[in-house]
């Protein structure tokens, strides 16, 4: 309580007194806010230069209503008290450009070694004019992210595809006055609960599949098996951004997961590759 923010609806049982009010009184009379620099345009965008490092990161977050903001953080500060460089409304990098340069020195934007973002143009614009002396990194999380969108977007293809094809069977046993009885396999799946039912063990290693979830896989790859293949790329990704640390053993990984991506001719995946 002494060294963390604390909300102060939570002094209340501690002390015995209104919340709210105590919180009122903070903001109007013990804090600076009345007379905060930034006050004026706050609800659009912040500045703080004296938290620019050399190793920053930046991104878009969404802080309130679904609203998308452009935020860069120092990465030495960790998340905690002088993490925030910048927090901007919108994405859009000409506001974003503009704003940073009119209000961080040429110096400190120059003190920017590197960046880590995410694979948008907009993000790559503002940091090739702000950050001129910096080298981009692509987060892995990111990258791992449209991986793992890839596999799920041949997952639900599949998952259409059995229900039109489960549909059309309804339709034809409909008209031929006949009862409809889906394949069933061992573990009581259709094919459309198996596609269904199979995203989150797609996301997961197999090593972290539950005993229902390796019967379930096994199914889902015997019938599919363009998705045991994807799951694999995705996987075996993950794998080097674990266990690779030498930058040239990386580098070499990665060539030969993306000479992989190519042969097996998944579009889903030309967003990484």
């Amino acid at each position: 309580m002494d060294t963390y923010p604390i909300h102060s609806h939570s002094l209340e049982k501690f002390y015995y007194i209104d919340g709210e009010q105590l919180g009122r009184h903070y903001k109007e009379h013990l804090s600076d806010y009345r007379t905060w620099n930034q006050k004026e345009h706050a609800d659009s965008w912040l500045v703080f230069p004296e938290n620019i490092g050399t190793h920053i990161s930046i991104d878009e977050t969404s802080v309130s209503n679904g609203e998308l903001y452009t935020i860069i953080t120092n990465k030495a500060a960790r998340g905690l008290k002088g993490s925030v460089i910048a927090i901007i409304e919108g994405v859009n990098s000409e506001v974003v450009i503009q704003i940073i340069e009119d209000h961080i020195p040429e110096d400190k934007l120059n003190q920017v070694q590197e960046v880590t973002l995410d694979m948008s143009d907009s993000m790559r614009k503002i940091v090739r004019s702000c950050f001129p002396k910096s080298i981009r990194v692509i987060d892995r999380f990111h990258v791992q992210k449209l991986a793992l969108e890839a596999l799920q977007e041949m997952r639900i293809a599949h998952r259409w595809d059995a229900i039109n094809e489960e549909t059309n069977a309804k339709e034809e046993a409909k008209l031929s006055k006949s009862s409809y009885h889906p394949i069933v396999f061992r573990n009581s799946d259709t094919s459309k609960q198996l596609l269904a039912r199979s995203r989150y063990l797609l996301f997961k290693s197999p090593e972290k599949w539950t005993e229902k979830q390796k019967i379930r896989a096994e199914i889902l790859f015997e019938q599919y098996p363009d998705l045991q293949q994807a799951h694999s790329l995705t996987h075996s990704l993950r794998m080097i951004y674990d266990k690779n640390t030498i930058k040239g053993a990386a580098r070499l990984s990665l060539a030969r997961w993306y000479n992989k991506v190519g042969e097996s001719g998944f579009k889903s995946f030309n967003t990484i590759a």
